[in-house]
């Protein structure tokens, strides 16, 4: 479950971008031109001046869900990590994993 959610919130993160991209070379063109949009697989002509408005909205409410399942990511993680001290689970080669790692800044290892 969480790497789905944390494939899901990368997903999303990349359309933020893209859109955040798109939102910012429209901003420099003339409000009246026409543009081109995919709506639910099929492309539609606008103008500029109709699609930046939605554009910028569904920016907003992509961020916001990102940020909702970033806490829903957390919270999912400290419920795994209570079950699995309440039920004393290990996985295997966390131990080794933990015993090998460096013991300073120095990455002086012990043994």
């Amino acid at each position: 479950q969480q790497r789905t959610m944390a494939n899901r919130i990368g997903e999303i993160e990349m359309d933020i971008k893209e859109h955040a991209l798109v939102i910012e070379t429209l901003k420099e063109i003339a409000p009246e031109r026409r543009c081109y949009r995919m709506v639910g697989g099929v492309l539609v002509e606008r103008t500029v001046a109709e699609v930046l408005p939605t554009l910028s909205t569904n920016k907003q409410q992509m961020t916001q869900f990102v940020g909702n399942m970033t806490k829903q990511l957390e919270s999912k993680g400290k419920e795994i990590n209570a079950y699995r001290e309440e039920y004393n689970i290990k996985i295997r080669g966390e131990e080794e994993a933990k015993r090998d790692a460096p013991d300073s800044e120095y990455n002086i290892k012990i043994r």
